[in-house]
This record gives C-alpha cells, structure tokens and sequence, in this order.
C-alpha cells in the first residue's frame, strides 16, 4: 500500500498541471491509506502533533460557522476539509519517509519544471504553445497549459525540483559551479519574466533571497540573476510588451489606485465582512456567496480608503485572494488566529533544522519552501481547491518529513532518546 502511494505521489506534478480532479481523488486515496494502515498498525502518534490539533480545532470551528449560517452544503464541504491535514500527515509519516522516494520526487518535479521553461519559450517563440493557444488576455504566457497557472507551476516545481541541483552547484566554490548555478537561476528568472505572473515571481526571488541568506556561495549567482532580470524588464518594452504591460504598467497602475484594483477590492470586501461578522465570519465558500451582497460595498476609513462602493458586485471573485483572509471569512478573526497557530506549529520544526546548519540542498529548500507558501502578504489562490491545495499541502508534508529525518540524524536527539529509554 505504501509502494503505490509513494508511485502515486510521483505523478502528482504532472497532474497539478494537467488533471486536477484525478490529483484530488489521489489526495483522498492517500489520505484515506494512511487511516487504514495507522488503524491497522495501531500507529496514531501523527493526530497528537500540535500543528494537526490545532487543525483540527480550526475545522471544528468552520463546521460550527457553516451550521450557524444554516448551509447543510456548507457544512459537509467544512467537514471534508479534514482530508488536507490528513494528507499532510500521511506525506511526512508514511509515504516520504525514505530519502530515496524524496529524491525521485524532486527528479519528478525538476521534469516538470523542464518541460514548462521549454514550453514557455516555445510559446513565447512561435506565438502559440503546443495546445494551439496564444497569450491570456492580460498578456501572461501560458506555456505547455491552457489556463494562465504556468507561473505557479513553474515556482512550486522548479524552486522544488531545480534549486536543490542549484545549491549543489553553488557549493562546490569553484567557477564552473558557480557559473552553471548562475546560468540556471538567469534562466528561470527570464522564464518567470516572460510568463508576467507577478506573485510567482516574487515568490521565486523571495525564496532566492532567503536560501541566499543561508547559504553564502548562492549570493554571487542570486545578485547576477537578479540584474539580468532588471535589464530584462529594461528590454521588455521592445522584446516583450505584453510582458511590460502586464509586469510595469499594470502593477504600477494597480499601486498607485489599490484600492480600485481587482486585489484591493477583494481585500477592502473582505475586510468590510469580517468588520460585520468578526466573530463567527460566514462559514465554508462565505466570500463568494456573500461578497456581491451590496450591504458590504463600503469602503475602510479607518485604513485611511475612503467609503465607497469600490467596483460593486463586479470586484468580487470565488475567494479573497489570501489564505489567511480566507479563514477569516470562513470562521472570523477567531478562525484566523487558530490557522495562524496552524502555521506557527508547522513552521517551528523546520526553523529549527535551519538554525542547525549543515544540511543537505535537498533538506534545506523544502524547509525554505514552507516558509515561502504560508508567508501572509501575497495574493494566493484558494487553498481548498486544486492545484493550488495539491502543491501547497504536499510541500508542506514534504517538508515536515525532511524535519522528522533531520530530527533522526540529530545526536543530540538520540542521546535524548537513549535517556528517555534508561528512565
């Protein structure tokens, strides 16, 4: 059983891109092995780790909210909600493990990854990708897919699958090394330009940044991959409008009006919501059902955004655009501070491994990763729905399994659990 979790879990890059509803209904059937073979192993030492208390406590409270507004449907799609914390569970005890499975994970993502660079720019080369398509309407690249999501692939599978064989580079302090490692991050950099996916790329150099910071031989290769991308969106004017447009103009535009913008509508809607229901919020999928109600069409004063309607119905969308706003409508400021200790408790080991040094590429970066994907000032998709839930929960799960065999390795773990078996 665990064998064909494991080669399941492989396909899941593949499938985020091009089979959500396959990829979901694998997260189901992992998560549902897992109950089984802790049921039949006798194994349920995983529902007493803070990070899955806590999220069981914040389900709880987002069934209450969804009963409380009196919507069975509401209700049954809160309660499934469980299978997220399960499957990351089930990807940190049970299917990733073994080092070895993590390292064909990461090939399986570093192909994916390939395959959208090379997509991209064939695209952006012939005007049309292999599907037929051209641009999306706001200009971004589609790459090998046919909805604009080759940003976030691209970020979740080459930061993934691409930076650990980066870092191995970098490390070996030598020319060459550095020289490749600085060929790679300049190219994925550029990719990530042309598909003109902001927070992708952002998210991108953010994690950059941060493994930089901890690893002093990537800094070289970094700072050069940032200027080529400056000088890029220099050209871009010329070599690339519709990528100037969306990456210059449109962001500019949207800084400089905020609070007109399709994001700040979302979040002033959001804001104004939670200040009518801060305690209880609007239970399961409340944002989309409640957001074109004109009783919320103000504005925030207190913020300094004057009262108006700011778009009306039209700004509104399925969700607020952030993860964290997004409980908060679920289940009020009470709901959001509970994923809050959520994320707290998920973070907290992987901090911990950072501060002990000494690891490998493949340890360090999903660790990086966690912290990037649940940093709270960024525009996200929905968490409960694909692909987003499947990058975003798998690479939390793998992250916590490196965290658990980082653990292991810890000397003074063991020495702590010899100890504990003495007394």
């Amino acid at each position: 059983m665990k064998r064909l979790a494991v080669w399941g879990t492989f396909t899941f890059p593949l499938l985020l891109c091009y089979a959500l509803a396959p990829s979901e209904i694998l997260m189901c059937l992992i998560a549902g092995a897992f109950v089984v073979r802790s049921a039949l192993c006798w194994e349920w030492g995983w529902l007493r780790q803070p990070w899955f208390v806590f999220s069981l406590i914040l389900g709880i409270d987002i069934v209450l909210a969804s009963a409380y507004v009196g919507s069975g449907h509401a209700v049954l799609q809160s309660v499934l909600l469980v299978r997220y914390p399960v499957f990351v569970a089930a990807m940190a005890c049970w299917v990733l493990t073994d080092p070895q499975d993590r390292r064909r994970l990461r090939v399986a993502y570093a192909i994916v990854a390939v395959w959208i660079v090379a997509g991209s720019w064939q695209q952006y080369i012939c005007g049309r990708n292999l599907m037929g398509y051209g641009r999306w309407e706001d200009g971004a690249l589609l790459g090998p897919l046919w909805a604009p999501r080759a940003g976030q692939a691209l970020f979740m599978t080459a930061f993934t699958g691409l930076m650990p064989a980066i870092l191995s580079l970098a490390q070996r302090r030598n020319r060459s090394g550095l020289v490749y490692a600085g060929c790679i991050l300049v190219l994925l950099v550029l990719t990530f330009l042309l598909i003109s996916q902001r927070m992708p790329t952002l998210l991108f150099l953010f994690g950059t940044l941060c493994l930089a910071l901890l690893v002093r031989s990537l800094r070289v290769p970094f700072i050069l991959a940032c200027l080529v991308g400056v000088a890029g969106i220099a050209l871009s004017p010329v070599v690339a409008p519709q990528a100037y447009n969306k990456l210059v103009i449109s962001f500019e535009h949207q800084m400089h009006h905020f609070a007109d913008s399709p994001y700040g509508m979302l979040f002033i809607r959001a804001m104004v919501m939670l200040k009518d229901h801060p305690w209880i919020g609007f239970g399961y999928d409340g944002f989309r059902i409640n957001c074109p109600n004109p009783a919320y069409f103000h504005g925030l004063p207190a913020l300094g955004i004057p009262d108006g309607p700011h778009g009306g119905a039209p700004g509104c969308n399925l969700h607020p655009h952030n993860y964290y706003l997004q409980v908060a409508t679920m289940a009020g400021w009470p709901g959001c501070a509970l994923f809050c200790l959520v994320v707290a408790c998920l973070l907290r080991p992987m901090a911990a491994v950072l501060r002990r040094g000494h690891m490998t590429a493949g340890q360090m970066v999903p660790c990086v990763l966690a912290f990037v994907i649940v940093w709270p000032l960024q525009s996200t998709s929905s968490f409960s729905t694909q692909p987003t839930a499947g990058w975003v929960f798998l690479a939390l799960g793998w992250a916590l399994a490196v965290c658990h065999q980082a653990e292991g390795d810890d000397p003074a773990m063991e020495r702590a659990g010899h100890g504990k078996s003495s007394a």
